[in-house]
């Protein structure tokens, strides 16, 4: 692996270690019925096409920890195919941090995207 890749891959590292509870709690918030872990890296996953690689190891550290926080709830279920898998659904505390985040989110966006694009003033 060249330097180039090294750099970017820390840098991939750190873009989704940051948005990443921002993702799961809105795939989450879009979900019909609670899913577990694998459900949503499949949706994930789908999504990655050209982003960054949101790889499944964090997935269940980061949802862990917006359980703690209120965010999630889950409940661990008998599975007909293996073992229990634990289902997450989000709160009513988890919605409203996301529409904070959301906003949170674009704001940054918009930001980062007049700094990327030179339109700011020196």
């Amino acid at each position: 692996m060249d330097d180039n890749e090294t750099i970017d891959k820390k840098f991939q590292k750190e873009l989704i270690a940051g948005i990443s509870a921002l993702v799961l709690l809105r795939v989450l918030d879009g979900a019909e019925q609670p899913m577990y872990g694998y459900q949503i890296a499949k949706i994930i996953a789908s999504g990655q096409d050209k982003a960054p690689r949101f790889k499944q190891g964090v997935l269940y550290p980061v949802l862990r920890s917006l359980e703690e926080a209120g965010l999630l709830e889950s409940k661990v279920e008998p599975s007909v195919s293996g073992p229990p898998r634990r289902y997450y659904q989000i709160t009513e505390l988890g919605h409203a941090t996301l529409q904070r985040w959301v906003n949170i989110w674009n704001e940054s966006n918009v930001y980062v995207n007049t700094i990327l694009e030179g339109r700011y003033h020196v």
